[in-house]
């Protein structure tokens, strides 16, 4: 069975941040911090080399595999901001439609900076996957 790579580690989070190139995106990476900090109740942490992350949960698949990965968290990729929403999007039709300009993966949220998305549906969004998370995994960290 492969070993994941992103998990979590002690690296230091403001050290990566300051390490982002453009300051735009390094104030959008603080903003996203602290809407994360809020929402969780957990302090950023590093996972893997590029994500930051808040808090954490438990799963376990019927192969057999299990983890440990973050609720929510964010990586300031070359291309895009990409926020991580763990269920996905497909509950949140109505939300998407009013959030701006952005792009999804399965659990990804892509845009280039926060100013291009209304920033009250994204904390919206943030808030309530977490919430989903926390009941379908009722063991959830905040650490």
């Amino acid at each position: 069975m492969a070993t994941m790579k992103t998990i979590k580690n002690q690296d230091s989070v403001s050290a990566f941040i300051e390490n982002v190139e453009d300051e735009r995106k390094r104030e959008d990476c603080r903003m996203l911090i602290k809407i994360m900090c809020q929402i969780t109740g957990s302090q950023a942490a590093m996972w893997g080399s590029s994500i930051v992350g808040f808090g954490s949960y438990h799963y376990r698949y019927a192969s057999g595999r299990e983890g440990d990965f973050f609720l929510t968290g964010f990586s300031p990729r070359k291309q895009n901001l990409t926020v991580y929403v763990m269920p996905g999007f497909s509950q949140y039709d109505s939300l998407m439609q009013k959030l701006g300009k952005h792009k999804v993966g399965k659990s990804c949220l892509y845009m280039k900076k926060l100013e291009d998305v209304d920033i009250r549906i994204l904390t919206r969004l943030i808030d309530e996957s977490v919430q989903e998370m926390r009941r379908k995994y009722p063991n959830c960290q905040t650490t």
